[in-house]
């Protein structure tokens, strides 16, 4: 593993993270600190709801690559910088590591489909989906909340992830206004409180 620019030396390797198994539970999932039960936190961070996006690029090969993600964020005004991670044991990590351009695509409500074929391992990710190409080639989708078109910034290791900072290149609103979200291990609808009264 290459160290992520914006970075002093890290004591952290994809092995050290990903290969120890959990000494509190049978999830097969490594976790550093003692006394935590793996299912147990995944489950308690799951009670933040957040909004769901695809993020693309290209692969050095030319071809589109995409991944959901929830842990999308802001960081800075100004400049405009935003956040994202990706797992150390991704198989497109590199791809987005070494990627230009990064489009960030807040899926809509009634885009839980999508959600669903980028977080597979699926090969043909892209296959029927109306897109757009964004800055430095990476695929914009049809349909979505809105979208950050994003040079890729700084990585910074982040346990056994790699956190992304993006600075928006640009970024747009799309028509439809409901988001997905995910909240408790599924998919939830924001209840309009207007229309409730």
């Amino acid at each position: 593993m290459t160290l992520p620019k914006s970075t002093a030396k890290s004591p952290e390797t994809v092995a050290t993270v990903v290969d120890l198994p959990c000494q509190d539970c049978d999830s097969g999932s490594s976790l550093a600190a003692k006394g935590f039960c793996c299912r147990d936190f995944r489950s308690t961070l799951g009670s933040f709801a957040t909004g769901v996006t695809v993020v693309t690029a290209l692969a050095p090969d030319g071809r589109p690559i995409g991944v959901t993600i929830s842990s999308f964020n802001s960081v800075s005004l100004d400049p405009p910088l935003i956040l994202w991670s990706l797992s150390l044991i991704s198989p497109n990590l590199e791809a987005f590591r070494n990627a230009s351009n990064y489009s960030i695509n807040i899926l809509s409500a009634e885009q839980q489909n999508l959600s669903d074929r980028f977080a597979s391992r699926s090969n043909d990710r892209f296959a029927d989906i109306q897109l757009r190409s964004g800055l430095g080639g990476a695929p914009l989708i049809e349909g979505c909340c809105a979208w950050f078109e994003c040079s890729n910034e700084a990585h910074y290791p982040g346990g056994d992830h790699l956190i992304f900072i993006g600075r928006v290149e640009g970024f747009a609103q799309g028509t439809a206004e409901a988001p997905l979200i995910f909240h408790n291990g599924r998919y939830r609808q924001l209840e309009d409180s207007q229309a409730a009264e």
